[in-house]
Order: structure tokens, then C-alpha cells, then sequence
């Protein structure tokens, strides 16, 4: 019996030692958005204080320019198409007609499963997005896809926080839900919609508490969607009302919203020494709201401004004192190889026989390396982004390769190819000029999207 004691002793020691990690996915925010990475016309000073602590990447990806596709590489580590996920879920009829699936299939690997079966007390906290939106009531809960606890917002089911729209001229809150309220199967917070990442940040922290009283390490997704349109900021910062004062006024109240849960993290010594918190976004900013930085395009688009995304990692305890505080300017990289590299992160192994299209870069993530991706990224447009706001005729692939951006249409026309290093605002089409380049990667894409599923923009 004293030897049975002494080993659960141990696992539940060695259990505790294991890193709490926690996700912060922020939804349509340009790369330029945080004042750490150049925005001077609004402030976020926790998430800068968090990077001024930690570390920034400039060369990061997700790996998809929209909601839906971008959280299912996060989710899974491999590329979304895998899954029949390329645009936003919508209703049933149209996500049919554009041959998507209904919701992300239960039977995919998850980040928080894995961590759930060693050991971690998993919670999903705000946007999900990847079944149970619209008409789409029989879609699984997202507890089903490794959340010991959920509470997420209009596009999920179970548990949610549904928003009221308010406006200066003191008229009836309106509902933003697209029909949310009607598909039951959890209990429904209505809060103004300011206050929705509050509600968030304090289930999340309860949930924490939770997870220290049972001696479990904490793995947490905390999906806020405040910058998405319709952009609804307090009543007293309303200002002009104009997008980018409505937009900004919304970016700084969410960082002070999600700066309580960074406090709270950070003034806790146990916490702050054994937690890795990381910020990114979805896919890149709406026109005429967030700022795309120095890049061409917007959410939606293959161009870097769609798909490239700020990040920032933070974790005292687990990155070198020295690294503090840097810029990592030359790792590329994408979201869904944060799943093998957290997992590694972890001392966790993913189950027999799960394959991930990410890579494990947990030296990178820490700042022990500038290693990047060795197989190249590569992106399909989504089936209903042909066009998109004054975007006309979006490029159907792309792919990064190192310094190089290829862009190139299913009939193999409009060649476009661009060089990161000397053109990231890709004005400079260098096809012409290298030929060979051009042959390699035009070979790859079309090899890689010959090996996903198809939807209706690319049969």
C-alpha cells in the first residue's frame, strides 16, 4: 500500500509539472493591430507588455484567410481541406452548395483531446465555429471534441454568451445571433456585446481555480471575437463612429478585458513560472477596420495580409531570460504546427497513427531556435472567395516556399511570384524572371491540392 501511495504521488507530481498553456485566437485582427507590431493609433499595452516579456514572430501563418478553415488548423495540426472545412460554416443549404462540411468531424485528432487523455483539464472559451451555427442544431458540442468545459458564443452549441448590439441614440439593444437563440441544447448569458470577452476571461479564470484544486495542469482556448464586424465598443468610447475609431475603441476595451486573465496569470508565481500564453489571430482584418501592416490584401484573400498573422508567446518560466523580449524575423511558420510543437511543449506523444501536416517547432515557440518549417505552406482560396469586397479575381493557390510567395489559378494561368525578403508588400512579379521557380512550385501545389478533397470552387 505505502509503495501504491508513493507512485500516485509521483504521477501527481509529475502531472503538476506538466506546462498550462492557454490559446488566445483573436478573430479578423490584421498584423498590424497591436501596438507591438505597429499600430499607432490605438494601444494595447497588456498584449505589449506580454510581448515586451516574451517573444514576437513576424513570419507567422494561419492557414486559412477565413474563421472557420484557420480554427480547424489550430485545432487539428493539419490543413482544414483535410476535414472538408475551406469557408465559414454557415446554414446547411450553403454550406452544401459550396461543399463544405457541417461541422468538424468528431473523429479528427484534436489538440485539447490529447492533452484531455494526459491528464489536462481542457476548457474552450469563446468563438468556435466549426459546427453548430445558423440551422445547424445537431451539430456535435464542442465538449465532444476534448473540452472537459465549454461556453462559446452565437456559431457553437452548448453553453453561450449572446450579445446585444446597443447604439448612442439609447434605442433597444438588438440581438446578434443569427438564430442561435432557437437551437437550444445548452443555457443562454445575454450580455451587451462589449462585455462578451468579460464573460469569457471569468469563466476561463474560474476555470483555472478549478484546475488547481483538482492538481491538473490547464490547457485553455480563449477565442474572443470583439474585433469582428459588427464592431460594438462601449457607450462612452463611441467616439466619431466611424470604422476605425468603433474598431480601435473595441481593440483597446479587449485588451483591458483579456489583461485581467494576464494579471492574474502573471502575479501568481506558480502560474507564472509553468504557463505558455499565446496570442494570434484568425486570418487577417476586414477592410476599412483593422490594419493589414505592410501587406497587400485582407481577410478573405491568399495575399500575405489575409494570411499572415502577429504572434506572440509568453511564458517566463519556460523561455530563456535572455530571449526575452525578441523579434524573431525570420521563422516561417503557421498555426497548425502549434499543435505538435505545444504538444512537444507538453512531453506529451500524439496517439498511434495521427499524422499532423504541422511541425513540431517547440524550440522556435520558446526562443531556443530560429528553425522554421521545412516543408513548404501552402493555401487554397476558399470556394466562395473568388471575389471578395474590391478583391476581384483572388488567386485559387498559393504557396510558401522559403523567401518565395507563388500564387497560380486552377487552369495553371496568372503566374505570380514574389520574393518576401526584398517585396513583402508583393507589388513586384518576378514569374517571368524565374522560370525554374516558378516550374517547381506550380508542381507542388498542384501535387498537394490533388491530395484534399475537393469543394465547389476547386472541381
Amino acid at each position: 500500500m505505502r509503495l501504491f501511495l508513493i507512485f500516485l504521488l509521483a504521477a501527481s507530481c509529475a502531472c503538476a509539472k506538466k506546462p498550462n498553456i492557454v490559446v488566445v485566437f483573436i478573430d479578423d485582427m490584421g498584423w498590424g493591430d497591436f501596438s507591438c507590431f505597429g499600430n499607432t493609433t490605438a494601444e494595447t499595452d497588456h498584449i505589449d507588455r506580454l510581448a515586451e516579456e516574451g517573444l514576437r514572430f513576424h513570419h507567422f501563418y494561419v492557414n486559412s484567410p477565413i474563421c472557420s478553415p484557420s480554427r480547424t488548423a489550430l485545432t487539428t495540426g493539419q490543413y482544414p481541406q483535410r476535414w472538408r472545412i475551406t469557408s465559414y460554416l454557415s446554414n446547411r443549404k450553403h454550406n452544401r452548395q459550396r461543399g463544405v462540411a457541417q461541422w468538424l468531424d468528431p473523429k479528427a485528432p484534436t489538440l485539447p483531446r490529447i492533452l484531455q487523455m494526459n491528464g489536462y483539464a481542457t476548457g474552450h472559451f469563446g468563438k468556435w465555429h466549426m459546427g453548430g451555427q445558423r440551422d445547424v442544431g445537431d451539430a456535435p458540442l464542442i465538449t465532444e471534441y476534448g473540452f472537459d468545459e465549454s461556453l462559446t458564443n452565437f456559431e457553437g452549441l452548448g453553453d453561450r454568451v449572446l450579445a446585444l448590439k446597443h447604439t448612442p441614440d439609447g434605442g433597444e439593444p438588438k440581438k446578434h445571433v443569427l438564430g442561435s437563440d432557437t437551437l437550444g441544447r445548452g443555457i443562454l448569458h445575454w450580455v451587451d456585446r462589449p462585455l462578451v470577452t468579460e464573460a469569457f476571461v471569468t469563466d476561463a479564470l474560474e476555470f483555472i481555480g478549478g484546475a488547481r484544486r483538482a492538481g491538473k495542469p490547464f490547457y485553455i482556448n480563449l477565442w474572443p471575437d470583439d474585433v469582428h464586424t459588427p464592431v460594438v465598443p462601449p457607450l462612452d468610447k463611441w467616439g466619431d463612429g466611424k470604422p476605425r475609431t468603433l474598431y480601435n475603441a473595441v481593440l483597446e476595451t479587449m485588451d483591458e478585458q483579456l489583461g485581467v486573465l494576464f494579471d492574474r496569470i502573471r502575479n501568481d508565481e506558480a502560474l507564472r513560472d509553468n504557463t505558455l500564453v499565446v496570442v494570434c489571430s484568425d486570418n487577417g482584418p476586414e477592410v476599412g477596420y483593422g490594419l493589414p501592416g505592410p501587406f497587400r490584401g485582407a481577410k478573405a484573400t491568399l495575399f500575405e495580409a489575409g494570411v499572415r498573422s502577429p504572434l506572440v508567446v509568453w511564458g517566463p518560466g519556460l523561455i530563456p531570460e535572455d530571449r526575452a523580449g525578441r523579434v524573431n524575423t525570420t521563422s516561417a511558420f503557421s498555426a497548425m504546427d502549434l499543435v505538435p510543437s505545444l504538444l512537444a511543449i507538453a512531453e506529451v506523444q500524439p496517439p498511434e497513427g495521427v499524422r499532423f501536416d504541422g511541425e513540431n517547432l517547440a524550440g522556435t515557440l520558446l526562443g531556443k531556435s530560429e528553425a522554421g518549417r521545412e516543408a513548404p505552406l501552402f493555401f487554397r482560396r476558399p470556394p466562395d472567395r473568388e471575389n471578395f469586397r474590391h478583391f476581384k479575381g483572388l488567386p485559387d493557390l498559393a504557396v510558401r516556399d522559403g523567401k518565395w510567395k507563388f500564387y497560380v489559378e486552377y487552369d495553371r494561368s496568372r503566374p505570380r511570384l514574389y520574393d518576401l525578403a526584398a517585396d513583402q508588400g508583393e507589388a513586384t512579379n518576378l514569374a517571368a524572371e524565374h522560370p525554374e521557380v516558378v516550374a517547381r512550385l506550380t508542381k507542388a501545389v498542384f501535387a498537394w491540392n490533388a491530395g484534399m478533397p475537393a469543394d465547389a470552387g476547386s472541381k
